[in-house]
């Protein structure tokens, strides 16, 4: 049985003048949705992906959103030139790991619909952050407002 979940990420402290976006699609055949421009606060990303129960009693993410091989999925943040912005002085992505057993939960009919992060969207030094986000603080339910 598939159902959907619905996944916020936060970007915090993104560089000031940059364009950050959600991948959607793999390969050279993707889009960027949802791009956002840095300007001195958090940006948010909300989308929804398909969790089907995989073989034993482990479950399994899918959807246009979703790269990378089960047991190593992720999310991309495209940023910079490679999220559509024109003369960007940046081009990369941020890799968000989707740990399939953080959703675990969501197999029974009571589990979790919405799971949320926060990444660092800038280092210290105030350059985008790329690669894999280290240390990943991981996905947790979203909280009820």
């Amino acid at each position: 049985m598939s159902k959907e979940i619905s996944l916020k990420i936060v970007l915090q402290d993104p560089v000031d003048g940059v364009m950050y976006g959600l991948q959607k699609g793999k390969g050279s055949k993707y889009e960027v949705v949802q791009a956002q421009l840095g300007k001195g606060q958090n940006l948010t990303f909300d989308f929804s992906i398909p969790v089907k129960q995989a073989g034993g009693s482990g479950i399994t993410v899918g959807g246009p959103f979703v790269q990378g091989p089960p047991g190593s999925r992720f999310i991309y943040i495209s940023i910079g030139s490679y999220a559509g912005q024109v003369g960007a002085p940046w081009s990369g992505r941020l890799k968000i790991p989707l740990h399939e057993a953080s959703f675990q939960a969501t197999s029974s009919n009571s589990g979790e619909r919405c799971w949320s992060c926060t990444v660092p969207g800038s280092t210290e030094d105030g350059k985008p952050v790329f690669a894999t986000v280290k240390p990943f603080g991981g996905w947790h339910p979203c909280k009820s407002s």
